[in-house]
């Protein structure tokens, strides 16, 4: 899947704002707020459930990595949530 493509799937996912659980947030993290470097996929099935995290990272910014966008989607297809969030920007881990 070409990464236009896998990002506008993902926008039009968030988009549709909170319709209940199950629920998976996107979070991205780097050095700067210039450039994540990772990616947190957290999945909660029910409200005040233990939510599972899975992370990927890359060398360069990981919004713009095709691979990575394309499993962020594969990701959301396979749990069936009913909402998607994802957290704006890019937050600095040191």
């Amino acid at each position: 899947m070409n990464l236009d493509k896998a990002k506008k799937r993902i926008a039009k996912q968030v988009k549709k704002g909170f319709d209940g659980y199950p629920l998976i947030s996107l979070a991205y993290f780097g050095a700067t707020a210039d450039c994540a470097t990772e990616v947190d996929v957290t999945f909660l099935a029910e409200a005040g459930a233990e939510a599972q995290v899975q992370k990927f990272s890359g060398s360069s910014d990981v919004r713009e990595d095709e691979t990575i966008q394309s499993v962020l989607v594969k990701i959301i297809e396979r749990a069936e949530p009913k909402t998607v969030t994802e957290i704006a920007g890019v937050a600095v881990r040191t």
